[in-house]
């Protein structure tokens, strides 16, 4: 039986270079990178701070109802759109593992978007009603150029089953 090295070092292994595989553990806050990004969501169900911060997007729904929101630079359009109950599924979590965020931007901001990268692509390839200004919503950070941005929600979205899972009909 191997005895392992822990962190309070009260046990000491017998082989050691296995502790060394084991050493490497993260024990000052000041170490972990945390950005917007990575907060999850959490940076998007905060109000901007003031007018400065503010951009303006509009959700146009499967069934042409229209809600103005008020989200922040830097905001998640995924996330936003959750935390105003807008109905942009996310069901990856913003991993760029499903088509479920796929999104139409209006043109005049789709060319102010940074380009899609190869994995949004091919996802997108695999989008039902797919269009030349589609987009996933988990891909697009808001910046001020983005002020008045139209956002429009297919009327179906694809899930893709990652563990095999098979949908049984109604």
């Amino acid at each position: 039986m191997r005895n392992f090295k822990y962190l309070n070092n009260t046990v000491i292994s017998t082989k050691k270079r296995i502790i060394s595989h084991f050493r490497p553990v993260v024990t000052k806050r000041e170490n972990i990178h945390c950005t917007s990004i990575l907060f999850h969501g959490e940076y998007e169900w905060k109000d901007p701070k003031n007018e400065n911060e503010i951009v303006n997007v509009t959700f146009i729904d499967k069934k042409d109802n229209r809600f103005h929101i008020k989200g922040k630079i830097g905001d998640n359009l995924l996330y936003l759109a959750h935390r105003y109950n807008i109905e942009m599924e996310g069901a990856c979590e913003a991993s760029l593992a499903c088509t479920t965020c796929h999104c139409y931007v209006d043109f005049e901001s789709l060319g102010k978007l940074p380009a899609a990268e190869e994995k949004e692509e091919d996802l997108l390839d695999m989008a039902p009603f797919l269009k030349e200004n589609s987009r996933l919503g988990c891909q697009i950070i808001l910046t001020k150029e983005l002020d008045g941005m139209e956002i429009s929600l297919p009327l179906a979205t694809r899930n893709f089953y990652v563990d095999g899972h098979k949908p049984k009909p109604h």
